[in-house]
């Protein structure tokens, strides 16, 4: 049932979007030569009916590129900005190839501000359209409509937690049909049967997996939409008879891994000839496009940086001359991408002290080495400023990970749960811990979390907020010793 809906939806959905695009044709006409955005002259003017003519070529066009980009997939559990994403890029793909159509086919006077401005409205349009239609499917999910009955096979913490979610979020639109098992931890199904609320839940032990009988009478259950198969890691023996039952039942199944708090929550899966591959972590900056968008961003801003601050380095370095004896700029060996060693420059800040201490000796808040100018510019990160150069040789980016001393990542690596994964980037001058919070003497572990949802879900414009919130409230902190 809850398949024929949605095939019902999605043709109401592709008749939506046809009127959407003609709507925004017509009203960017309108725009365009009634209130006469833009320089036009008379004798070039089309005929509107030739601009309606063309809608002919330009509604088939964008209903492909809305199928390419999945804006006909369910959209239960994706966000609206994730939608508004792939709205906005079939409006521009769609854009490029009818202005290549034009100019291969020499339509010289088609207006070339009625294209830009049926792209914003479309787009605007779009989202409003799709805002709308969450709206409403949400409401209607948690009134009980349009709602899919799922039916678990096995029970794992996975179960568990995934029970927990649907009952949070009403407007999945997800009811637990039943829950089949043959063997359970025992803490685990105490969790469930405790917690569990839904009404009407078969819950059934007597061999309903290793039966194949038992377990198909419940597949060809008619009320049946998703199988989720939630087994322990320990009984994944089981799992080639369960999805051989599922596809001879004809009901869709997919598996919740119960190793999944072991991987990326962006998993990813490749191909090597024919034989697919879980990717632990999906990392957007082993792609070379964002390697190079990222490096080129540090190269230029680095410069840019080195000659606004340039002014404030001088007197620093003026400061630390006159106030303590010993060199100006300190050097540390630290970790950074691959495990790889190097050099970091940093003003500074302290009495000069014995090389072995320093390795291993941890910064506190009323550090008796710092100098008086030291805390000064410790606490303004004025300090930091050097690791610019740092940008310039490749060694760091402006973002990333903290780098940290080899002797302290050979102590956290046994330590916290995922530390050496924040050396598979560059480490940075900033980073998402430290705008968030996670600076100096805080939870390594809460930092490193910080680190690897930043590693898993980096893009250029999350670079760019990051740069902000360190201007603007990231300078002084209070953790900063």
């Amino acid at each position: 049932m809850i398949r024929e809906n949605q095939r019902c939806l999605n043709k109401l959905l592709v008749l939506t979007d046809v009127i959407v695009i003609f709507l925004s044709a017509m009203l960017s006409y309108f725009i365009r030569f009634h209130l006469n955005l833009g320089v036009y002259y008379e004798n070039n003017i089309i005929p509107v009916n030739v601009y309606v003519l063309s809608l002919i070529f330009i509604i088939p066009m964008y209903l492909i590129l809305f199928n390419i980009f999945g804006l006909y997939l369910p959209y239960r559990f994706k966000t609206i900005s994730y939608e508004t994403l792939n709205i906005i890029k079939s409006d521009v793909v769609g854009t490029v190839i009818f202005i290549a159509t034009l100019y291969v086919f020499k339509f010289i006077n088609y207006s070339r501000y009625l294209i830009f401005i049926f792209f914003v409205v479309l787009t605007l349009f779009m989202f409003l359209e799709r805002l709308l239609l969450r709206v409403s499917l949400r409401f209607l999910r948690r009134k009980g409509y349009n709602v899919k009955n799922i039916l678990f096979i096995g029970i794992s913490d996975m179960t568990y937690k995934f029970i927990k979610q649907i009952q949070k979020n009403k407007q999945w639109g997800y009811a637990v049909k039943g829950i089949l098992y043959d063997e359970y931890p025992s803490e685990v199904f105490s969790e469930i049967a405790a917690d569990y609320s839904v009404k009407n839940t078969i819950l059934h032990k007597e061999s309903a997996i290793n039966d194949s009988g038992i377990l198909e009478k419940h597949l060809l259950d008619p009320g049946i939409d998703d199988v989720l198969i939630t087994l322990p890691f320990d009984q994944y023996y089981k799992m080639k008879n369960i999805i051989k039952a599922c596809e001879k039942a004809g009901v869709k199944a997919q598996i919740i891994p119960d190793f999944s708090d072991k991987i990326s929550s962006k998993p990813y899966v490749e191909e090597i000839g024919n034989i697919p591959m879980i990717g632990i972590r999906y990392i957007p900056l082993e792609n070379l496009f964002n390697r190079m968008l990222k490096r080129t961003f540090d190269v230029l801003f680095s410069v840019l940086a080195i000659i606004i601050v340039s002014p404030i380095m001088i007197l620093t370095a003026i400061m630390i001359k006159l106030t303590s004896p010993g060199p100006v700029i300190f050097k540390q060996k630290r970790v950074g991408l691959n495990k790889k060693e190097f050099i970091m420059y940093k003003f500074r800040s302290m009495r000069v002290q014995n090389s072995n201490k320093e390795k291993i000796e941890w910064t506190t808040k009323d550090d008796p080495r710092k100098t008086k100018f030291g805390s000064f510019i410790r606490k303004t990160s004025i300090d930091e400023l050097p690791q610019f150069f740092n940008v310039l040789k490749g060694d760091m980016s402006l973002i990333g990970p903290r780098p940290e001393r080899p002797y302290f990542v050979n102590k956290f690596k046994d330590e916290i749960p995922k530390y050496m994964v924040k050396h598979q980037v560059r480490p940075g001058i900033t980073g998402w811990a430290q705008v968030n919070g996670w600076r100096g003497n805080t939870s390594i572990s809460k930092r490193i979390q910080y680190d690897i949802y930043y590693i898993e879900n980096w893009s250029f414009m999350m670079d760019i907020k990051i740069v902000f919130l360190t201007i603007f409230k990231g300078f002084v902190n209070k953790n900063a010793y």
